[in-house]
């Protein structure tokens, strides 16, 4: 909360904000903020993120009968409610550039009409909106992860539904068209369900490259917990036989995966005291814990993830197992990179992550990215794909540490030369207006589509590329300047 990326513990009622913040030895130091009488305590979720860019995380109160941001200072010394008139029957809320203009949105579900967002204009001013991110006119909207499913660099969504008829109850996948639009691609996706669920946890179980989900079931009238694995192209499988989840007959509202245990394969857990460990085969192994429902994070800065809820930390016990955490500060993108993809190569293989904001349906866990290495003694590779384009490469990170990565550092540039590099307008349409921060005599250029098939290549000749020739869709501007690269990810319409 205070931009040292230690995990803080927030606790909230109407008149205070109280947080732990954790020192660097895993101590933690009391300090409560007074508020106003906030109009809506978060009775159903809460989220956090840098609104304003200054460095200080807000909150989202997800309540009953609305939505209200708590907005921190510049010094970080109090916070100033904002409320909004309109009723929302809140269930899931997450932080999100919606319309990837590198400042941070809202998102909120609405459990009895269409879902709503509010758009920053930069300045931490927020707009409301509803309708274009599901749209059932009596809500049934309880889970929202954003995530990307089909890896073109722009976060879609799955809701996870609950209540009233099918269609209402009918789960959705929203592919974010790159235009500030979504389509409901559920049906072609093989996601659109009619299971009673509050949530779902979004990972790669497989380390295949492409995020899968457990759809858990909140209760077993319209069937029980599905693990869909994601086949690259579009669609999903369902491979719950066999997996562990298809005699578990505990439900919950709650799902989340994080890797436990550090051995490089991602955990779900729910709020039945229940632990289901992945054996790296797509199939899991339940255990009992101590704790149901809670937020995930390192408590004690040790590289193992911790839990807590209500009034109690859950300390991890950790094992042998190496591990490596990145922290990520958006320059063009958003300041906390939420909805950058980040990946790690070692002997294991390759891992992925989205950084998010709110998991499961009610809980805010860490902002950090965490991976387990097992008993991988080195990382070859580290990616982070931002949601701006930019993609930073790091060689040979160090392992059992924290990595503090900032947006644009770790180019194979320098800031005098490609760093400001960008383009405009996104979306496109007949041309890109290329404009580099200095003059060079030779300037090549590739576009890439989304599998990375590079379309065309040559010399800039001047600063306007003409795209005209692509289809509609994702692509990447690729800049080469004395040996140097630089990434763009833009959308033609």
């Amino acid at each position: 909360m205070n931009g040292d990326f230690l995990d803080d513990i927030v606790s909230v009622n109407t008149t205070n904000i109280q947080i732990h913040f954790q020192n660097n030895d895993g101590s933690f130091t009391e300090q409560n903020f007074p508020v106003a009488d906030v109009e809506n305590a978060p009775s159903w979720s809460l989220a956090a993120g840098d609104l304003t860019g200054n460095g200080y995380n807000d909150l989202l109160y997800g309540g009953g009968s609305g939505v209200t941001f708590m907005i921190a200072n510049n010094d970080g010394t109090a916070y100033t409610q904002t409320s909004f008139p309109e009723f929302i029957f809140s269930q899931r809320s997450n932080f999100v550039d919606i319309n990837n203009d590198g400042n941070l949105d809202a998102f909120v579900c609405h459990d009895v009409a269409p879902n709503v967002y509010f758009i920053n204009d930069g300045d931490g001013n927020l707009s409301f909106n509803q309708g274009g991110i599901g749209d059932f006119p009596t809500g049934g909207h309880y889970g929202s992860l954003w995530f990307d499913y089909n890896n073109d660099g722009l976060q879609d969504m799955f809701m996870a539904k609950c209540g009233g008829s099918v269609e209402r109850r009918t789960n959705q996948l929203l592919k974010n068209n790159g235009d500030g639009t979504f389509t409901d691609v559920a049906i072609e996706a093989g996601l659109n369900d009619p299971i009673q669920t509050w949530s779902a946890a979004v990972g790669d179980y497989d380390n295949d490259g492409y995020m899968d989900l457990l759809v858990g079931a909140s209760s077993f009238t319209d069937g029980g917990h599905k693990l869909m694995r994601n086949n690259g192209d579009g669609t999903f499988s369902n491979i719950t036989e066999g997996s562990g989840f298809e005699t578990f007959e505990g439900t919950s509202v709650e799902h989340a995966t994080y890797d436990f245990n550090n051995d490089g394969f991602l955990d779900i857990f729910g709020n039945s005291n229940k632990l289901f460990i992945n054996n790296g085969d797509l199939t899991f192994t339940q255990i009992s814990i101590p704790f149901s429902g809670a937020s995930i994070a390192d408590l004690n800065n040790d590289g193992f993830l911790d839990a807590f809820r209500a009034t109690t930390i859950y300390y991890n016990e950790g094992n042998d197992n190496n591990w490596i955490v990145i922290n990520t500060e958006g320059v063009e993108s958003n300041i906390n990179g939420i909805g950058a993809r980040v990946e790690i190569t070692s002997a294991l293989g390759t891992q992925i992550r989205d950084v998010r904001s709110g998991e499961g349906f009610r809980y805010m866990s860490t902002l950090n990215t965490h991976f387990g290495i097992g008993t991988d003694t080195e990382i070859e590779e580290l990616v982070i794909k931002w949601p701006s384009g930019v993609v930073d490469v790091i060689q040979n990170p160090e392992i059992n540490t924290v990595h503090h990565i900032v947006e644009g550092q770790h180019l194979a540039v320098t800031e005098s030369n490609l760093y400001s590099f960008t383009i405009s307008p996104v979306p496109a349409n007949e041309s890109l207006n290329i404009h580099l921060k200095n003059t060079f005599d030779e300037v090549d250029y590739s576009i890439y589509d989304i599998s990375g098939r590079v379309i065309s290549t040559g010399k800039l000749e001047s600063t306007i590329l003409s795209v005209e020739h692509l289809s509609s869709g994702t692509y990447f501007l690729e800049v080469q300047i004395e040996g140097a690269t630089a990434t763009k990810r833009f959308v033609k319409q």
